[in-house]
């Protein structure tokens, strides 16, 4: 049975291709539509609703309706085209919990299910081995965070996690203020200097942390270790939890962050 259809066999209409089609196109056999259910345990990070159909749109226009899952591995699913959303950003969905149904909104040429599977740093994969199977497990050891450079104006390089020594074991340029940040298969928030505020908690790559372009003093991570570098200072003490205490956060408020370095038990 389908993974990813309340009832039914998967019938591909479309095959994933590297260059040009990263998702795969599916109805229910035979040329019927379904049904769309969560194809793991998650939680919903992005979704749409309200769109009819508009061929020719793109970006997310182009899904039309649609629900992203992040799931505990942190990998994502994403099912677009569809008619109705049953789920809203923020509920947590089981396995074959009711999504929506399938459609044909935003840019669609017939009704059908437009299926994605995401690694935890978003980028879209082949789901073909993953119709009738579990998403794959993640190693702590694989997981990256990257920083936004507002003096570069730029993102820098992914940085592996627990990686030890040198350059390539903290994000940051030291003298350049961070503005954004990205960590995979984590929880974590920042607080904006200039704003005075801590911002929204982000889940994964769902999106990024921060204001671009306004510094950041402050960083909040769950599940694992963490600390910053501030500018002309120096790196602060290792920071093991989160909670509205000094030694709940990485960093002092008012002081601009330039680095960031995590590590996982």
């Amino acid at each position: 049975m389908s993974r990813i259809l309340k009832d039914g066999e998967n019938q591909i209409t479309q095959k994933y291709k590297k260059d040009t089609h990263k998702a795969l196109d599916i109805v229910k056999y035979k040329n019927s539509l379904g049904t769309i259910i969560a194809h793991s345990d998650g939680e919903v990070v992005m979704y749409q609703t309200g769109k009819k159909n508009q061929k020719g749109s793109t970006g997310t226009l182009s899904y039309g309706n649609y629900v992203k899952l992040r799931h505990s591995n942190g990998y994502y699913t994403l099912y677009a085209h569809l008619s109705t959303v049953s789920v809203k950003k923020g509920d947590i969905v089981k396995k074959g919990d009711v999504l929506g149904k399938m459609g044909d909104s935003g840019n669609a040429y017939g009704a059908h299910l437009h299926f994605e599977v995401r690694t935890p740093d978003n980028k879209r994969i082949d789901p073909t081995p993953y119709l009738d199977k579990d998403l794959p497990d993640i190693n702590p050891d694989v997981i990256t965070y990257q920083v936004y450079d507002n003096k570069k104006k730029k993102w820098l390089n992914n940085i592996k996690v627990n990686e030890t020594t040198g350059i390539l074991s903290y994000a940051g340029n030291f003298g350049n203020p961070i503005g954004g940040l990205y960590i995979d298969n984590l929880t974590y928030r920042v607080h904006d200097k200039v704003k005075n505020k801590w911002l929204h908690t982000i889940e994964g790559r769902s999106n990024y942390a921060g204001n671009l372009g306004n510094a950041i003093d402050g960083v909040q991570i769950k599940g694992a270790i963490y600390r910053v570098h501030l500018l002309s200072k120096g790196w602060l003490s290792w920071i093991k939890k989160w909670d509205e205490t000094n030694q709940g956060y990485a960093g002092i408020l008012g002081k601009t962050i330039d680095a960031i370095q995590i590590k996982i038990e």
